[in-house]
């Protein structure tokens, strides 16, 4: 009965071992992926906020096979495809499909398109508000207030509403109530600069007609 028992136990121990390797190894073999991932992303967002669109576009578009391959390696280990790692590099990856698509005026991808899951989607897009007010800036810094920033705005406004309105519980939606509270700041702040950039820009053409008058006589 002894022999019998000490031959299951390591039957027993064996087939979790050999689970337990696979597993290992499945995680081993996905976690680079997933750091190859969220590096590309960010480089993907730097290039085109550089206006390196073809750079942001090649960087994309190799992202896109190592998330799939990503997923691939953890199908068969959902406990590990959920653990975050592989939620974070498609929340970083979603982020700059969004961002690059909304700075070149494209249309904004769904999740299913990118092969990313419902929750890194929705935190790709809250993160992407964040870049949208960084390349605001950097437009009103060359160019000077404009329609243009109002039409981002308007997108910046639309993801904050769609965002807001999904009421549920941190374990479902994986804390978009917290990114939403940040989303509305950050909205507030870029409306606040460029309105004080507009409004800049209109006092500063209003001095320079003043001036022109000035120098021509024109002024009664």
């Amino acid at each position: 009965m002894k022999e019998q028992t000490t031959k299951k136990l390591r039957d027993i121990c064996d087939r979790i071992r050999s689970s337990f390797d696979a597993k290992d190894a499945a995680r081993e073999q996905a976690l680079p992926l997933a750091r190859e991932i969220i590096r590309n992303s960010a480089d993907a967002i730097r290039a085109v906020h550089r206006q390196q669109n073809d750079q942001a576009s090649e960087l994309l578009e190799k992202t896109a096979a190592l998330v799939r391959k990503m997923r691939e390696c953890l199908a068969e280990y959902p406990d590990v495809y959920f653990a975050g790692f592989l939620q974070d590099a498609q929340k970083e990856y979603a982020e700059a499909i969004v961002t690059v698509a909304l700075i070149g005026g494209q249309e904004v991808p769904a999740p299913e398109e990118i092969g990313v899951d419902y929750v890194a989607y929705l935190g790709g897009l809250a993160e992407a508000v964040g870049e949208m007010r960084r390349h605001i800036l950097d437009r009103l810094r060359l160019e000077g207030g404009g329609s243009w920033g109002e039409q981002i705005i308007g997108l910046m406004d639309e993801i904050y509403y769609q965002l807001v309105s999904f009421d549920y519980p941190q374990a479902i939606s994986g804390g978009l109530k917290r990114s939403t509270d940040m989303m509305r700041g950050v909205l507030e702040k870029t409306r606040g600069d460029l309105t004080m950039a507009i409004q800049q820009e209109q006092l500063q053409k209003a001095l320079r007609e003043l001036e022109r008058k000035l120098a021509e006589g024109d002024v009664p």
